[in-house]
Protein backbone atom coordinates (compact mmCIF):
# COMPACT_ATOMS: atom_id res chain seq x y z
CA UNK A 1 0.00 0.00 0.00
CA UNK A 2 1.12 3.48 -1.27
CA UNK A 3 2.70 5.40 1.91
CA UNK A 4 4.69 8.18 0.89
CA UNK A 5 2.52 10.14 -1.80
CA UNK A 6 2.70 13.20 -4.55
CA UNK A 7 0.50 15.99 -5.42
CA UNK A 8 1.02 18.29 -8.45
CA UNK A 9 -1.22 20.93 -7.58
CA UNK A 10 -0.96 20.42 -4.34
CA UNK A 11 -1.07 23.78 -3.11
CA UNK A 12 -4.29 24.58 -4.39
CA UNK A 13 -7.55 24.67 -3.66
CA UNK A 14 -8.11 20.93 -4.67
CA UNK A 15 -4.96 19.43 -3.72
CA UNK A 16 -4.81 21.15 -0.52
CA UNK A 17 -7.83 19.87 1.04
CA UNK A 18 -6.97 16.32 -0.64
CA UNK A 19 -3.91 16.65 1.83
CA UNK A 20 -6.00 17.15 4.76
CA UNK A 21 -7.86 14.22 3.74
CA UNK A 22 -4.64 11.79 3.04
CA UNK A 23 -3.38 13.11 6.27
CA UNK A 24 -5.89 11.92 8.76
CA UNK A 25 -5.46 8.89 7.07
CA UNK A 26 -1.91 8.35 7.96
CA UNK A 27 -0.24 9.37 4.79
CA UNK A 28 2.95 11.24 4.49
CA UNK A 29 2.43 14.08 1.19
CA UNK A 30 4.84 16.00 -0.97
CA UNK A 31 3.09 18.46 -2.94
CA UNK A 32 4.75 20.16 -6.46
CA UNK A 33 3.35 23.32 -7.25
CA UNK A 34 4.62 26.12 -9.03
CA UNK A 35 2.58 29.15 -6.74
CA UNK A 36 0.82 30.42 -10.24
CA UNK A 37 0.10 34.61 -9.41
CA UNK A 38 -3.05 34.21 -11.14
CA UNK A 39 -4.18 31.62 -8.08
CA UNK A 40 -1.59 32.56 -5.13
CA UNK A 41 -1.12 36.27 -5.93
CA UNK A 42 2.17 37.91 -7.15
CA UNK A 43 5.39 37.13 -5.06
CA UNK A 44 3.07 34.06 -3.61
CA UNK A 45 4.77 32.05 -0.49
CA UNK A 46 3.25 28.76 0.87
CA UNK A 47 -0.25 29.15 1.46
CA UNK A 48 -1.01 29.28 5.04
CA UNK A 49 -3.80 26.86 4.39
CA UNK A 50 -1.68 24.39 3.61
CA UNK A 51 -0.86 21.40 6.35
CA UNK A 52 2.23 21.74 7.77
CA UNK A 53 3.37 18.38 7.31
CA UNK A 54 3.27 18.39 3.72
CA UNK A 55 6.40 19.15 2.07
CA UNK A 56 5.99 21.65 -0.83
CA UNK A 57 8.53 21.55 -3.57
CA UNK A 58 8.28 25.11 -5.33
CA UNK A 59 8.14 23.83 -8.95
CA UNK A 60 6.91 23.40 -12.53
CA UNK A 61 5.43 20.56 -13.34
CA UNK A 62 6.91 21.11 -17.00
CA UNK A 63 10.60 21.09 -15.37
CA UNK A 64 11.88 17.41 -15.69
CA UNK A 65 14.40 18.02 -12.77
CA UNK A 66 11.59 19.17 -10.67
CA UNK A 67 9.67 16.53 -11.26
CA UNK A 68 12.16 14.03 -10.80
CA UNK A 69 13.08 15.46 -7.24
CA UNK A 70 9.81 15.04 -6.12
CA UNK A 71 9.03 11.51 -7.54
CA UNK A 72 11.72 10.74 -4.86
CA UNK A 73 10.02 7.79 -2.60
CA UNK A 74 6.98 7.99 -3.94
CA UNK A 75 4.38 4.89 -3.81
CA UNK A 76 1.58 6.92 -5.70
CA UNK A 77 1.06 10.50 -7.50
CA UNK A 78 -1.90 12.24 -7.60
CA UNK A 79 -1.77 14.51 -11.09
CA UNK A 80 -3.91 17.83 -10.52
CA UNK A 81 -1.30 20.00 -11.73
CA UNK A 82 -3.36 22.30 -14.88
CA UNK A 83 -4.06 25.95 -16.27
CA UNK A 84 -8.11 25.94 -15.21
CA UNK A 85 -10.37 28.13 -17.16
CA UNK A 86 -12.60 27.76 -20.54
CA UNK A 87 -12.64 31.49 -21.50
CA UNK A 88 -9.03 32.21 -20.63
CA UNK A 89 -7.52 28.95 -22.80
CA UNK A 90 -9.56 30.51 -26.28
CA UNK A 91 -6.76 32.69 -25.92
CA UNK A 92 -3.76 31.49 -24.37
CA UNK A 93 -3.41 28.95 -26.71
CA UNK A 94 0.12 28.21 -25.83
CA UNK A 95 0.00 28.41 -21.92
CA UNK A 96 -2.27 25.92 -21.64
CA UNK A 97 -1.12 23.40 -24.23
CA UNK A 98 2.38 23.75 -22.27
CA UNK A 99 0.89 23.27 -18.27
CA UNK A 100 -1.32 20.77 -19.08
CA UNK A 101 -0.12 18.55 -22.26
CA UNK A 102 3.38 19.08 -21.96
CA UNK A 103 3.72 18.99 -17.99
CA UNK A 104 1.61 15.82 -18.16
CA UNK A 105 4.32 14.56 -21.05
CA UNK A 106 7.18 15.89 -18.60
CA UNK A 107 5.37 13.63 -15.58
CA UNK A 108 4.99 10.56 -17.87
CA UNK A 109 8.33 10.20 -18.64
CA UNK A 110 9.77 10.49 -15.66
CA UNK A 111 7.40 8.07 -14.33
CA UNK A 112 8.42 5.77 -16.76
CA UNK A 113 11.98 5.38 -15.02
CA UNK A 114 10.34 5.41 -11.83
CA UNK A 115 6.73 4.25 -11.57
CA UNK A 116 4.71 4.07 -8.62
CA UNK A 117 1.50 1.85 -7.38
CA UNK A 118 -0.74 4.63 -8.47
CA UNK A 119 -1.59 7.58 -10.46
CA UNK A 120 -4.74 9.18 -10.42
CA UNK A 121 -5.18 11.89 -13.18
CA UNK A 122 -7.77 14.71 -12.53
CA UNK A 123 -9.90 15.27 -15.77
CA UNK A 124 -13.09 17.84 -16.43
CA UNK A 125 -16.74 17.46 -17.36
CA UNK A 126 -15.49 19.75 -19.84
CA UNK A 127 -14.67 16.98 -21.80
CA UNK A 128 -18.26 16.38 -22.33
CA UNK A 129 -19.16 19.40 -23.91
CA UNK A 130 -22.54 19.19 -23.98
CA UNK A 131 -24.44 16.42 -21.45
CA UNK A 132 -26.40 13.49 -22.48
CA UNK A 133 -29.69 14.67 -24.08
CA UNK A 134 -33.45 12.77 -24.39
CA UNK A 135 -35.42 13.99 -27.55
CA UNK A 136 -39.24 14.45 -27.68
CA UNK A 137 -39.60 10.53 -28.56
CA UNK A 138 -38.43 9.31 -25.70
CA UNK A 139 -34.73 8.18 -27.56
CA UNK A 140 -31.29 9.42 -26.28
CA UNK A 141 -30.61 11.96 -28.37
CA UNK A 142 -26.79 13.47 -29.48
CA UNK A 143 -27.09 17.35 -29.19
CA UNK A 144 -26.35 19.51 -32.44
CA UNK A 145 -23.82 22.20 -31.62
CA UNK A 146 -25.79 25.34 -31.24
CA UNK A 147 -25.09 27.90 -34.17
CA UNK A 148 -23.63 31.36 -33.54
CA UNK A 149 -27.42 32.45 -35.57
CA UNK A 150 -29.06 30.71 -33.30
CA UNK A 151 -27.36 32.12 -30.02
CA UNK A 152 -27.34 35.47 -31.71
CA UNK A 153 -31.71 35.07 -31.82
CA UNK A 154 -31.42 33.93 -27.52
CA UNK A 155 -32.35 30.74 -28.55
CA UNK A 156 -30.21 28.87 -25.65
CA UNK A 157 -31.69 25.81 -25.47
CA UNK A 158 -30.25 22.72 -27.75
CA UNK A 159 -32.06 21.35 -30.60
CA UNK A 160 -31.91 17.97 -32.57
CA UNK A 161 -31.10 18.26 -36.01
CA UNK A 162 -34.83 18.29 -36.46
CA UNK A 163 -34.90 21.36 -34.16
CA UNK A 164 -36.59 19.96 -31.96
CA UNK A 165 -35.82 21.10 -28.15
CA UNK A 166 -34.12 18.42 -26.04
CA UNK A 167 -34.09 17.33 -22.59
CA UNK A 168 -30.88 17.44 -20.48
CA UNK A 169 -29.73 14.25 -18.53
CA UNK A 170 -27.30 12.96 -16.36
CA UNK A 171 -24.22 12.47 -17.77
CA UNK A 172 -22.52 8.96 -17.47
CA UNK A 173 -18.87 8.15 -18.47
CA UNK A 174 -20.36 6.58 -21.63
CA UNK A 175 -20.77 9.93 -23.82
CA UNK A 176 -18.57 10.36 -26.45
CA UNK A 177 -16.55 13.52 -25.45
CA UNK A 178 -17.30 16.74 -27.86
CA UNK A 179 -14.08 18.84 -27.15
CA UNK A 180 -15.53 22.77 -27.12
CA UNK A 181 -12.53 24.81 -25.86
CA UNK A 182 -8.63 24.18 -25.63
CA UNK A 183 -9.40 23.52 -22.01
CA UNK A 184 -11.47 20.70 -22.48
CA UNK A 185 -8.67 19.43 -25.26
CA UNK A 186 -5.99 19.60 -23.42
CA UNK A 187 -7.71 17.96 -20.16
CA UNK A 188 -9.15 14.82 -22.57
CA UNK A 189 -5.02 14.78 -23.55
CA UNK A 190 -3.99 14.42 -19.51
CA UNK A 191 -6.54 11.90 -19.16
CA UNK A 192 -5.88 9.90 -21.98
CA UNK A 193 -2.31 9.79 -22.10
CA UNK A 194 -2.05 8.88 -18.23
CA UNK A 195 -4.24 5.96 -19.10
CA UNK A 196 -2.30 5.10 -22.07
CA UNK A 197 0.96 5.17 -20.37
CA UNK A 198 -0.11 3.35 -17.43
CA UNK A 199 -1.30 0.48 -19.20
CA UNK A 200 1.26 0.09 -21.32
CA UNK A 201 4.00 0.56 -18.40
CA UNK A 202 1.70 -1.58 -15.84
CA UNK A 203 1.12 1.52 -13.80
CA UNK A 204 -2.42 1.16 -12.14
CA UNK A 205 -3.84 4.32 -13.70
CA UNK A 206 -7.36 6.48 -12.67
CA UNK A 207 -8.43 9.36 -14.32
CA UNK A 208 -11.27 10.96 -12.43
CA UNK A 209 -13.50 13.48 -14.48
CA UNK A 210 -14.34 16.46 -11.92
CA UNK A 211 -17.35 19.06 -12.16
CA UNK A 212 -17.82 22.04 -11.16
CA UNK A 213 -15.94 22.10 -7.46
CA UNK A 214 -16.51 24.63 -4.87
CA UNK A 215 -15.41 25.18 -1.60
CA UNK A 216 -13.20 27.37 0.87
CA UNK A 217 -9.46 28.19 -0.32
CA UNK A 218 -10.80 28.40 -4.05
CA UNK A 219 -9.17 31.71 -5.51
CA UNK A 220 -11.25 34.52 -5.45
CA UNK A 221 -9.08 36.91 -7.14
CA UNK A 222 -9.12 34.41 -10.54
CA UNK A 223 -11.88 35.05 -12.82
CA UNK A 224 -11.40 32.05 -14.54
CA UNK A 225 -11.97 30.11 -11.86
CA UNK A 226 -15.01 28.26 -10.38
CA UNK A 227 -18.33 30.16 -11.05
CA UNK A 228 -19.06 30.13 -7.15
CA UNK A 229 -16.19 31.67 -6.28
CA UNK A 230 -16.31 34.75 -9.31
CA UNK A 231 -20.00 35.15 -8.15
CA UNK A 232 -18.59 35.45 -4.38
CA UNK A 233 -15.93 37.88 -5.92
CA UNK A 234 -18.47 39.80 -7.40
CA UNK A 235 -20.50 40.13 -4.00
CA UNK A 236 -18.09 40.74 -2.01
CA UNK A 237 -17.18 43.90 -4.09
CA UNK A 238 -21.00 44.98 -3.59
CA UNK A 239 -21.71 44.32 -7.68
CA UNK A 240 -23.94 41.69 -9.06
CA UNK A 241 -22.54 38.58 -10.80
CA UNK A 242 -22.52 38.27 -14.25
CA UNK A 243 -24.55 35.56 -15.29
CA UNK A 244 -24.36 34.47 -19.30
CA UNK A 245 -27.46 33.19 -22.10
CA UNK A 246 -30.56 33.34 -19.99
CA UNK A 247 -29.21 31.68 -16.65
CA UNK A 248 -31.27 28.90 -16.89
CA UNK A 249 -27.98 26.26 -17.94
CA UNK A 250 -27.64 23.48 -15.81
CA UNK A 251 -24.41 22.46 -13.85
CA UNK A 252 -23.32 20.09 -11.12
CA UNK A 253 -22.18 21.85 -8.30
CA UNK A 254 -19.88 19.34 -6.11
CA UNK A 255 -18.07 20.38 -2.48
CA UNK A 256 -14.55 19.73 -2.30
CA UNK A 257 -14.29 17.23 0.50
CA UNK A 258 -16.32 14.99 -1.66
CA UNK A 259 -13.62 15.66 -4.33
CA UNK A 260 -11.40 14.22 -1.55
CA UNK A 261 -13.66 11.36 -0.86
CA UNK A 262 -13.41 10.26 -4.41
CA UNK A 263 -9.44 10.71 -5.41
CA UNK A 264 -9.13 9.08 -1.76
CA UNK A 265 -11.05 5.85 -2.86
CA UNK A 266 -9.72 5.88 -6.10
CA UNK A 267 -6.04 5.72 -4.52
CA UNK A 268 -7.30 2.47 -2.69
CA UNK A 269 -9.79 0.55 -4.65
CA UNK A 270 -9.08 -2.45 -7.12
CA UNK A 271 -11.86 -1.94 -9.09
CA UNK A 272 -10.37 1.53 -9.95
CA UNK A 273 -7.18 1.59 -12.37
CA UNK A 274 -7.75 1.71 -16.22
CA UNK A 275 -11.20 3.31 -15.68
CA UNK A 276 -12.48 7.30 -16.13
CA UNK A 277 -15.06 8.29 -12.95
CA UNK A 278 -17.08 11.57 -12.56
CA UNK A 279 -17.09 13.05 -9.87
CA UNK A 280 -19.84 15.07 -8.41
CA UNK A 281 -22.93 15.43 -6.65
CA UNK A 282 -25.44 13.82 -9.10
CA UNK A 283 -27.67 16.96 -8.82
CA UNK A 284 -28.38 19.86 -11.07
CA UNK A 285 -28.72 23.50 -10.68
CA UNK A 286 -29.16 26.43 -12.77
CA UNK A 287 -26.12 29.18 -12.71
CA UNK A 288 -29.30 31.44 -11.61
CA UNK A 289 -30.34 29.95 -8.62
CA UNK A 290 -26.98 29.23 -7.86
CA UNK A 291 -26.27 33.15 -8.12
CA UNK A 292 -29.29 33.80 -5.98
CA UNK A 293 -28.26 31.58 -2.90
CA UNK A 294 -24.46 32.65 -3.58
CA UNK A 295 -26.20 36.21 -2.67
CA UNK A 296 -28.40 34.74 0.28
CA UNK A 297 -25.28 33.11 2.29
CA UNK A 298 -23.00 36.02 2.03
CA UNK A 299 -25.70 38.70 2.96
CA UNK A 300 -26.44 40.29 -0.09
CA UNK A 301 -29.98 39.60 -1.12
CA UNK A 302 -30.40 43.15 -2.30
CA UNK A 303 -27.33 42.29 -4.85
CA UNK A 304 -29.35 40.73 -8.27
CA UNK A 305 -27.59 38.94 -10.49
CA UNK A 306 -27.27 40.50 -14.10
CA UNK A 307 -27.84 38.15 -16.62
CA UNK A 308 -26.31 39.84 -19.58
CA UNK A 309 -27.98 37.72 -22.67
CA UNK A 310 -24.54 37.21 -24.21
CA UNK A 311 -22.71 33.84 -25.29
CA UNK A 312 -19.12 33.27 -24.71
CA UNK A 313 -17.23 30.72 -27.43
CA UNK A 314 -16.74 27.68 -25.48
CA UNK A 315 -19.62 27.50 -23.24
CA UNK A 316 -22.06 24.60 -23.29
CA UNK A 317 -25.46 24.85 -22.65
CA UNK A 318 -26.22 21.37 -20.16
CA UNK A 319 -24.17 18.87 -18.18
CA UNK A 320 -24.66 17.27 -14.89
CA UNK A 321 -23.43 14.38 -13.58
CA UNK A 322 -24.51 10.75 -13.18
CA UNK A 323 -22.46 9.29 -11.09
CA UNK A 324 -23.68 5.27 -10.98
CA UNK A 325 -20.08 4.00 -12.13
CA UNK A 326 -18.09 5.36 -9.11
CA UNK A 327 -21.20 4.71 -6.69
CA UNK A 328 -20.34 0.72 -7.83
CA UNK A 329 -17.28 0.62 -8.38
CA UNK A 330 -15.36 2.83 -5.76
CA UNK A 331 -18.12 3.22 -3.01
CA UNK A 332 -18.29 7.13 -4.00
CA UNK A 333 -21.00 8.94 -1.96
CA UNK A 334 -21.45 12.68 -1.81
CA UNK A 335 -21.37 13.48 1.64
CA UNK A 336 -21.71 17.16 2.22
CA UNK A 337 -25.01 19.39 1.70
CA UNK A 338 -24.99 22.04 -0.45
CA UNK A 339 -26.88 24.68 1.88
CA UNK A 340 -24.20 23.34 4.52
CA UNK A 341 -21.51 23.59 2.08
CA UNK A 342 -22.61 27.24 1.18
CA UNK A 343 -22.86 28.34 4.41
CA UNK A 344 -19.04 27.21 5.55
CA UNK A 345 -17.99 28.90 2.41
CA UNK A 346 -19.92 32.60 3.55
CA UNK A 347 -18.33 32.13 6.68
CA UNK A 348 -14.69 31.61 5.18
CA UNK A 349 -15.07 34.14 2.75
CA UNK A 350 -15.48 36.94 5.71
CA UNK A 351 -12.34 36.65 6.63
CA UNK A 352 -10.86 36.81 2.62
CA UNK A 353 -10.51 40.12 0.54
CA UNK A 354 -11.24 38.94 -3.52
CA UNK A 355 -9.59 41.50 -5.92
CA UNK A 356 -12.73 41.46 -8.59
CA UNK A 357 -10.95 41.42 -11.95
CA UNK A 358 -14.31 39.46 -13.64
CA UNK A 359 -15.07 43.17 -15.75
CA UNK A 360 -11.32 43.18 -17.21
CA UNK A 361 -11.33 39.57 -18.09
CA UNK A 362 -14.64 39.75 -19.78
CA UNK A 363 -13.41 43.22 -21.93
CA UNK A 364 -10.19 40.27 -23.08
CA UNK A 365 -12.66 37.97 -23.99
CA UNK A 366 -15.08 40.94 -25.94
CA UNK A 367 -12.14 42.20 -28.00
CA UNK A 368 -11.16 38.95 -29.21
CA UNK A 369 -14.54 38.38 -30.30
CA UNK A 370 -15.26 35.61 -27.76
CA UNK A 371 -18.65 36.84 -26.73
CA UNK A 372 -21.16 37.18 -28.79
Amino acid sequence: MAQRILITGGAGFIGSHLADTLLARGYRLRALDSLSPQVHGNGAARPTYLDPDVELIDGDVRDPDAVKRALQGVDAVYHLAAAVGVGQSMYQIAQYTSLNNVGTAVLLEALIDRPVERLVVASSMSIYGEGLYRAPDGGISAAQERTLDQLRAHDWEVRNAHKEKLVPLPTPETKPPCLASIYALSKYDQERMCLLIGQAYKIPTVALRFFNVYGTRQALSNPYTGVLAIFASRLLNGRAPLIFEDGLQKRDFVHVKDVAQACELALTSEDAPGRVFNVGSGNAYTVLEIAQRMAEAVGAEDINPEVTGKYRMGDIRHCFADISRARELIGYEPREDFEAGLAELSGWLAGEVAIDRVDQATDELVSRGLVA
